[in-house]
């Protein structure tokens, strides 16, 4: 094992002096490492010679007493502990850059910035009226607003890319690493094009719905497992075609231009009901979605700016839950 040691003293360093070793330059170096896997290219984009990148990554696995990468004849390959490493530093990396952003923006007389994720539905109609608030009451406040489905966002919030999400989990052992608390349930409905020949039809079943061509989300999201089973549980399954897209305005568009499917979060569909652009397949359905909330990294503190954003969805979502 690679051993480092106190420079004055000569007894080996702890792994949180190690730790403190690491510098911001070595952090830039493993992120690079990490994502060209070449030693000759992360030199180029690190202004170093090749010899001068070989004595970085040297430095950096005596300071941690561990080979992280394995040499191949062709780039490097991270070990386990290299793995562990370059997670560490992405996260590092993210943290300061959001640091300097924020104490830039303070310094300008700004309020700071805030990055949110979001799955869509529910949810967004929740999240675009806390928006509208935190900017009448931080109107300096850089917000950016990612939507995607839960099982991206919680990745995302994992690698401090996002500081906030609104969605839910995707699997148990997310539980133990991040903080959650609901927020609303979110009904579903099954939805189609306004011209389509199921409009307004009486006393439909699955059974026929499971022989039309469907238009549904991933297999890794909520909404994807909610469907899978309404139909597994019925004993049926979908023979005519199915589309698989985590985008609601490309679905919006083929249902206008197919007699495709769709079932979807029944607060997001309800205003191109109102337009005249989709129409709801009446048919009683055995189940809604699980709850959605708001996740954060569990043992962290969030910050001034995401404490008012969360207080605001909550007064947002109570008072949702409340109208009739």
């Amino acid at each position: 094992m690679l051993m480092s040691s106190d420079p004055y003293s000569g007894k080996p360093l702890s792994i949180a002096q190690a730790w403190a070793r690491l510098r911001f330059r070595h952090l830039q170096f493993l992120d690079i490492l990490g994502r060209t896997r070449n030693l000759r290219l992360t030199a180029e984009q690190m202004h170093i010679t090749q010899p001068a990148a070989t004595k970085v990554l040297m430095d950096i696995e005596e300071i941690l007493e561990a080979r992280l990468f394995d040499r191949l004849p062709r780039g490097m390959r991270p070990n386990e502990l290299g793995l562990f490493t370059l997670r560490y530093a992405a996260s590092a990396l993210a943290g300061q850059r959001k640091f300097v952003e924020e104490l830039n923006a303070l310094k300008q007389g700004g309020h700071g910035h805030l990055s949110i994720g979001a799955i869509t539905g529910s949810a967004a109609h929740v999240l675009i009226a806390s928006v509208a608030e935190i900017q009448r009451l931080r109107p300096l406040l850089v917000l950016k607003v990612l939507e995607q489905s839960s099982d991206q966002l919680i990745v995302w919030l994992a690698e401090h890319k996002i500081d906030l999400m609104i969605g839910r989990f995707t699997d148990d052992a997310q539980r133990t690493q991040f903080q959650y608390e609901r927020l609303s349930s979110e009904p579903m409905q099954v939805v189609a094009g306004a011209h389509h020949p199921l409009r307004g039809a009486p006393d439909l079943d699955l059974a026929e719905l499971s022989h039309w061509p469907w238009i549904l989300y991933p297999a890794s999201t909520a909404v994807r497992k909610v469907s899978d089973d309404i139909f597994a549980r019925n004993g049926l399954m979908l023979t005519s075609g199915m589309v698989e897209t985590p985008s609601f305005l490309f679905a919006l568009e083929m249902m206008q231009m197919t007699d495709m499917l769709s079932l979807q979060p029944k607060a997001l569909v309800e205003h191109y009901f109102h337009r005249g652009l989709l129409t709801p397949i009446p048919i009683e359905l055995p189940d809604r979605m699980p709850d959605y909330g708001m996740v954060t990294r569990q043992g962290e503190n969030p910050g001034p700016a995401t404490l008012a954003f969360m207080d605001i969805l909550r007064r947002v979502s109570n008072s949702a839950n409340e109208t009739p």
